[in-house]
């Protein structure tokens, strides 16, 4: 490790980007591309991901392999990693990217609603990590988890009402915890970035709404909301060799918010 290329390079490297179509999937899948990795992107609307296949391939040179699926859909999931593997090769960086957080006060919150939360934000990343993890265990080869989850997976929302995307995300940082414990061994090296209040295309609504972004940056240290590209640093590092020492951390891209 005795230059930027050596620590940070990715080339040679098949990642795979759930929830890739846009906003921070969309950044993780740039920064994969941007280090040299062949890039899978997968969310469930195919045009998107083949316009950001399309930014990938022209403007960083690498291979990219668009693949609309619902991740939700256990099935969906052995077809995604079976074309991934067809079309690029064997999967060593997976970044569990894919969210959502539907909105309601704790006494009224459905069933539905809590889980639809839990299907997509926490058991879609653990049986994706279980099915890449057990083709690298098999084949006896490194590689790399990094799930995105967020501020509020430690603290609760003084903005939304957001009870199963708190406690999920929650549970998503915690299982990253685990499972870095029970993979170490095998070289799968398995991390989080937690990001802060960033607006993308899924936020950038509740943001514009009066007061919240006012809030939202009073809260923040640094007095400002995020930049999406602003995540892409935290995914580079964590891919590749300048973090071979790093497991089970989560990575707070924030702003400074969890240090009040």
């Amino acid at each position: 490790m005795d230059s930027i290329e050596s620590l940070f390079s990715l080339r040679g490297h098949i990642g795979l980007v759930t929830g890739a179509s846009s906003g921070l999937g969309a950044e993780c899948a740039h920064a994969l591309a941007i280090g040299g990795a062949d890039v899978a992107l997968v969310a469930r609307r195919g045009e998107r991901l083949n316009a950001v296949a399309d930014e990938l391939t022209g403007s960083y040179k690498v291979r990219a392999l668009p693949i609309a699926a619902d991740i939700t859909i256990e099935a969906e999931l052995d077809r995604i990693v079976a074309e991934t593997v067809a079309g690029l090769g064997e999967i060593d960086i997976l970044v569990n990217n894919a969210g959502i957080a539907p909105t309601g006060r704790a006494e009224k919150y459905s069933r539905e609603r809590w889980d639809a939360a839990m299907a997509l934000n926490v058991t879609a990343p653990m049986m994706l990590s279980q099915k890449v993890a057990r083709r690298l265990i098999e084949l006896k080869r490194p590689g790399r988890i990094i799930n995105v989850t967020s501020i509020l997976a430690y603290v609760g929302s003084a903005v939304y009402r957001l009870v199963g995307y708190t406690a999920s995300k929650a549970a998503l940082a915690n299982l990253t915890r685990q499972l870095a414990i029970e993979w170490a061994r095998y070289g799968i090296l398995v991390n989080a970035i937690a990001p802060g209040w960033i607006p993308t295309e899924a936020t950038e609504g509740g943001i514009a709404k009066p007061g919240n972004r006012e809030r939202m940056e009073s809260l923040t240290p640094m007095g400002r909301l995020g930049k999406p590209e602003e995540i892409r640093g935290a995914v580079i590092f964590l891919a590749g060799a300048a973090s071979s020492y790093v497991t089970g951390s989560v990575l707070s891209v924030d702003g400074g918010y969890l240090s009040w």
